[in-house]
C-alpha cells in the first residue's frame, strides 16, 4: 500500500509550509498582515501534520523529502522589498498547492479504504488549504501593482 507514502509527503509538507510562512512572515514583518496571517496560518498547518498521527500509526508513514527540497528550492534566505513579497507569497502559493494535490489524492485512498475518519481530516485540511491559497492569491494581486510597477 503506497498511501503511507503520501501520509509522510503530506505531513512533511504541512510541516515545510508551516516553516515557510513562519520565514515570510519574519521576512516581511513590516507588512502587519502578512505578519500575523502567516503565523496564524503557520499553526494551523502544523494542526494540520498533527492530525495525521492517527492514520501514520493505522497505515504507517513513510518519509519522502520532496517538500523539503521544494522549500529549499524556494527559499534562498530572507527577501526584503516588494518584489521580494510578491515572490515570497507566490513560493508560499507553491508550497500550499503541493499540499492541496497531497489532500486530495489521501482523500481518494480514503473514500477506497472507506475510512470515515480518515475522510473527516481530509475534508478539514483541504478546506483550509483552499482558504490559504485563497487568501495567498488575493495578497499577491494587492501586492502586484506596487512591486510590478512603481518598483
Amino acid at each position: 500500500m503506497h498511501l503511507a507514502h503520501y501520509l509522510g509527503l503530506l505531513h512533511r509538507a504541512q510541516d515545510a509550509l508551516a516553516g515557510a510562512l513562519l520565514e515570510v512572515g519574519e521576512a516581511h514583518r513590516d507588512e502587519v498582515d502578512i505578519a500575523s496571517i502567516s503565523a496564524q496560518q503557520a499553526g494551523i498547518c502544523r494542526e494540520r501534520a498533527s492530525s495525521l498521527h492517527p492514520f501514520a500509526e493505522r497505515y504507517s508513514e513513510e518519509a519522502p523529502d520532496e517538500p523539503e527540497r521544494l522549500h529549499s528550492t524556494l527559499f534562498h534566505g530572507s527577501r526584503s522589498g516588494g518584489l521580494a513579497l510578491l515572490r515570497d507569497l507566490q513560493d508560499l502559493y507553491l508550497m500550499a498547492a503541493e499540499c492541496d494535490v497531497a489532500w486530495a489524492l489521501v482523500g481518494q485512498a480514503a473514500q477506497g479504504l472507506r475510512d470515515e475518519a480518515l475522510s473527516e481530516v481530509v475534508s478539514a485540511g483541504a478546506a483550509e488549504t483552499s482558504i490559504q491559497l485563497l487568501w495567498l492569491r488575493g495578497r499577491m494581486k494587492q501586492a502586484a501593482p506596487q512591486a510590478l510597477i512603481v518598483g
